[in-house]
């Protein structure tokens, strides 16, 4: 089991064989997996066959061959030693691998581990002192000339085999790393991204249903002498106000609860407003006690175009209810396949009848994200004409599919 720390902070433990280091990482020795201990193994029996194929092949004289047989196995010793000091190891071995033959199984799988668990400018300099060590080497042991050729070009072949396998051994590992590190922050944006999503729908929603609640309870409070039919009236649209904002509550939260077949977000259990719905949304109001206009000149838009104008139509009525309740409000929406499609809001400032109603301040926010997700603008504030205006355009395609995704 490996452990990787990222400059964030973020741990990552992975069953990997061995830790990477440098290139901004930092690690710290752990408990071997059993992955690990197959490849120590396999490392321990490489170094153990190439020291006693060298011993079988040695013509050394008696006394310097039993320095070779306790200094090989020594070495082979060494090698369960690799994963703590590979740079050490590798180092010594190579040192020794100037005279000595048995010390070279040893040398090769040090060689391996520095060019697998450092970064290039640590193994490079280690692979590069160990070719080094051959000239002492071939110059000391061979007898011949022939034989100091071919000692040279095995011994040269050999330390850059070991090299260039763990350098490809460990950019695959980098890759790995890489590609887990992203797919670790493409979900965290993922969930980001959602919760946004939302807090955005559930704003937008419940907004304008509280709203519509704290209005008609409002007029209830200063109109106590109001007729009997009147305070039925306001009391019912509370009660369907407050019915609809627990529908859409509940709506939400399943959202949170659940996901659906393709592990999306699960089918609403009623249909989604659309650009169809506004003229219906503009009469909810108009019961209210809101004065507005509505100006329709389009139709016909997708779902998700028609969707995202009657959140913001929704949202911009739900501020001039609360900011400019009692002054006339203007909704306005035109456009069609080609041309995108415009709606506009637009109310007086500083008009208000009555208590002036909370807000969070983060509705023209989200109508802004919203919009720019569609790929379109918002604008709002003053205009020119003392209103305070909401103006956005979305993209409407010239052709679009029968079938639209949401």
């Amino acid at each position: 089991m490996t452990e990787l720390r990222a400059g964030g902070g973020q741990e990552y433990r992975w069953a990997l064989p061995s830790v990477l280091l440098g290139d901004g990482l930092e690690t710290r020795p752990v408990r071997r997996s059993t992955r690990d201990w197959i490849v120590d193994i396999a490392m321990f029996l490489v170094a153990c066959g190439i020291t006693l194929l060298t011993l079988a092949e040695s013509q050394a004289p008696e006394p310097l061959l039993a320095v070779e047989q306790v200094v090989g196995a020594l070495a082979c010793v060494a090698v369960w030693l690799r994963r703590r000091w590979p740079v050490g190891l590798a180092l010594v071995v190579g040192a020794l691998s100037s005279y000595l033959d048995a010390v070279g199984g040893a040398t090769l799988v040090a060689m391996f581990t520095v060019a697998v668990h450092r970064p290039f400018k640590i193994s490079g300099p280690v692979t590069l002192l160990n070719l080094f060590t051959l000239a002492p080497y071939v110059m000391l042991r061979a007898p011949t000339d022939e034989e100091r050729t071919w000692a040279l070009a095995l011994g040269v072949t050999l330390v850059l085999l070991a090299f260039a396998w763990g350098i490809v051994i460990r950019a695959r590992r980098q890759l790995v790393w890489s590609l887990r590190q992203r797919a670790d922050s493409a979900a965290e944006e993922a969930k980001r991204l959602e919760r946004e999503r939302i807090a955005r729908e559930m704003h937008d929603v419940l907004a304008h249903r509280i709203s519509m609640l704290s209005l008609h309870a409002g007029a209830l409070e200063f109109r106590p002498d109001a007729p009997p039919e009147d305070i039925a009236r306001a009391a019912g649209a509370i009660r369907t106000n407050a019915h609809l904002a627990l529908q859409d509550l509940r709506e939400v939260i399943g959202v949170l609860r659940h996901a659906g077949p393709d592990g999306g977000d699960p089918v609403p259990d009623r249909p989604q407003p659309t650009l169809a719905d506004v003229p219906a949304l503009v009469e909810e109001c108009r019961q209210a006690g809101m004065d507005v206009r509505l100006g329709l000149r389009a139709g016909g838009a997708p779902e998700s175009l028609g969707r995202n104008v009657y959140r913001i139509v929704q949202e911009a009525l739900t501020n001039a209810r609360k900011h400019a309740g009692g002054a006339p409000v203007t909704v306005s929406i035109t456009g069609g396949p080609g041309d995108g499609l415009s709606a506009e809001v637009r109310n007086p400032l500083g008009v208000r009848h009555g208590a002036r109603l909370p807000g969070a301040g983060a509705g023209l926010i989200g109508l802004t994200e919203r919009a720019e997700l569609a790929g379109g603008r918002l604008e709002h504030g003053p205009g020119p004409d003392g209103d305070f205006v909401v103006r956005a355009w979305l993209p409407w395609p010239a052709q679009t599919s029968g079938e639209d995704d949401a």
